[in-house]
């Protein structure tokens, strides 16, 4: 937590103002719109799931469309695509990024096209913070007219060519769950730069209630909108949100630094472009024994780390659905571990570590 949040709650407390809509979450709204650009629109919601579940629907998705995945991300990604009854079609990444592979998705789109399924969308994800390839999925997405919902839970901070993650797509989200750069306990927000859009996702995300006198309903709806006391810790962490970036950078610098003379460790490296906020270090192992023996190491001395995503087409949820696989995400999910990578991570943590794997693998 930063030093303003508690400020912003009180004020929610002393106005009355709990419910789902209030002042802080029009000022959260604005925070985020300026941070990302003054062109988008901005919806904060209870979840990032929940923001992919709208955008999804506010894209015309519905029950027996198909919609084309990034197989390496977390569940949420690809769970909604369920919720519509539509199905999903995973694909495979690169590895100069970790996320969606352009020839691959391609490749998807051709064969669906050709069996008389034209996907509805493309769900791309910004990995861990590092962007995808953002001209190659736009280009992409304009030779076939199949919109693109712009996962950028783990990227808040993080930006391409200069402009920042979650105003590429047709519409992007956001996360601000718990483990994330920064938090609002629970929640998420839905980023367009169509206005229509923004209060359409407004609307579905307040029940869909008509503008009636009575409770009116011709849509179905969902309970979606953030908080207003959750709103108010998200205004005092958009304060801190650079200084949480930096330190996330600062984190990922200190054990490339000290871990770069092992020929057993490798980063992923930012490609000319590309900025990451480095939500999560990670590193590459060579084998899955020597990730596991890192691993189990730490967790012996009372560190945490994890491996890298599980993908999707591995999932036994997911295994039935269709899939453009080369290897790259099974290969990377054998070999790759999360280190630990707070905020709050001090020199002594990340020396002691650091000790720890260089103890292993040196």
């Amino acid at each position: 937590m930063g030093e303003l949040e508690q400020v912003y709650v009180k004020e929610a407390f002393d106005t009355n103002w709990v419910a789902p809509l209030g002042p802080n979450v029009n000022q959260f709204e604005i925070a985020i719109k300026e941070y990302i650009h003054n062109d988008v629109y901005v919806a904060a919601l209870s979840s990032g799931t929940g923001a992919i579940h709208l955008a999804l629907e506010l894209l015309g998705v519905s029950h027996g469309d198909e919609v084309l995945c990034q197989s390496f991300t977390f569940s949420a990604s690809a769970n909604p695509i369920l919720y519509l009854g539509a199905t999903p079609v995973f694909v495979d990444s690169e590895v100069d990024t970790w996320n969606i592979s352009p020839l691959l998705l391609e490749k998807a789109i051709i064969n669906r096209m050709a069996l008389g399924k034209k996907p509805k969308a493309i769900i791309a994800v910004h990995l861990y913070g590092m962007p995808y390839k953002v001209d190659e999925i736009k280009e992409i997405s304009a030779k076939y007219a199949i919109p693109v919902v712009e996962d950028s839970a783990e990227a808040l901070g993080s930006s391409y060519r200069g402009n920042k993650c979650s105003g590429f797509g047709d519409i992007g989200i956001l996360s601000f769950n718990g483990n994330k750069i920064i938090t609002t306990s629970g929640g998420g927000a839905l980023v367009t730069k169509n206005e229509d859009l923004k209060n359409k996702a407004v609307f579905l995300a307040t029940q869909a209630r008509d503008d009636a006198p009575h409770y009116q309903h011709s849509h179905v709806g969902y309970n979606y909108r953030m908080s207003n006391v959750l709103a108010g810790i998200g205004r005092g962490q958009m304060e801190v949100l650079d200084d949480r970036v930096a330190a996330r950078r600062a984190n990922f610098e200190f054990y490339r630094n000290n871990l770069k003379n092992s020929k057993e460790i490798q980063f992923l490296l930012e490609p000319e472009g590309s900025f990451s906020n480095r939500w999560l270090s990670c590193i590459l192992t060579p084998t899955f024994a020597a990730r596991e023996k890192i691993r189990l190491a730490l967790a012996e001395d009372n560190i945490e780390s994890r491996p890298l995503w599980k993908p999707m087409h591995l999932q036994p949820v997911f295994k039935k659905y269709p899939n453009f696989i080369d290897g790259t995400s099974e290969d990377l999910f054998e070999r790759g571990l999360c280190l630990p990578s707070g905020s709050n991570l001090n020199k002594e943590d990340l020396e002691r570590i650091v000790a720890l794997v260089n103890k292993i693998i040196l």
